[in-house]
């Protein structure tokens, strides 16, 4: 299906080279509020001569749309945006539609044969899921800032300085970020528009592997889980630390008992 010949979508994207610009504005977009001005999931709105693509995980993908009229649709639709981030995470690539053309990736120029809404949704589930990346790769870096003094004082003094719960924030933390990588975003899973369209296949894994979807996403789970195995490793030593002052507590108890039976015997 062409932009050109879906009367929801025309008239719209027309120009031989355009910009695609990636925006992950908050947790989740409630699109059912949209599906009946839009084509079909990945959720496809009309905007001036270009159109933006919507995923339910929080990423928004705009297509030949001027940075002004961004803010405005993203103002229209910020009720339905939960969780918006102060500062999202964005990327931007140019899309090159050349009908002679194999489609393919140079530097960030993306060579299309067609502004099909098939293919635009395409570009889009790969940018939106490039986003989701780096966002969750600024957030790991941050908590890597905060969990390093704690593996420094242990290599140095042999003891934790934090309380556990810190570190069950830690923790949490970590499996929140798996949760919503996996659960919502998909990530590393096959887009449901490929199973009806497998000649897109090839077009698909072309983008992934220009944006290292697969890499990136191997590498954050790595540090989830150093950085909860981290956390859990000085939590098992914080509680060791406890029952060991617990029983000094028993064996004081034990010698105070006795001194006291003693000194009432003599």
């Amino acid at each position: 299906m062409s932009i050109e010949s879906d009367p929801q979508l025309a008239p719209l994207i027309f120009a031989p080279e355009y910009v695609a610009h990636a925006m992950f504005v908050g947790e989740r977009i409630d699109v059912s509020e949209l599906e009946n001005l839009a084509a079909e999931t990945p959720t496809v709105v009309p905007i001036d001569r270009g159109c933006a693509v919507l995923f339910r995980y929080g990423a928004v993908v705009f297509f030949d749309v001027a940075p002004a009229a961004r803010l405005k649709f993203l103002s229209q639709i910020t009720e339905l945006i939960s969780d918006p981030f102060a500062e999202p995470e964005q990327e931007e690539v140019i899309l090159r539609v050349d009908p002679e053309s194999v489609e393919h990736v140079a530097g960030r120029v993306f060579f299309l044969r067609e502004s099909s809404a098939e293919r635009l949704q395409l570009v889009a589930t790969v940018l939106g899921k490039s986003v989701v990346l780096g966002h969750y790769e600024n957030s790991l870096a941050t908590v890597f800032d905060r969990v390093e003094p704690l593996v420094t004082n242990l290599a140095q003094r042999g003891r934790a300085p934090w309380r556990s719960r810190r570190l069950l924030e830690h923790i949490a933390d970590s499996l929140q970020i798996q949760h919503k990588m996996i659960g919502r975003a998909e990530v590393t899973e096959k887009p449901e528009l490929l199973w009806e369209r497998p000649h897109l296949e090839r077009t698909y894994l072309r983008l992934a592997d220009e944006f290292e979807l697969y890499d990136r996403n191997l590498a954050i789970a790595r540090k989830l889980a150093l950085i909860s195995s981290t956390a859990q490793t000085v939590l098992e030593l914080l509680h060791n630390r406890r029952s060991l002052r617990v029983e000094w507590y028993i064996v004081i108890l034990i010698v105070v008992e006795i001194v006291l039976t003693l000194s009432e015997r003599i």
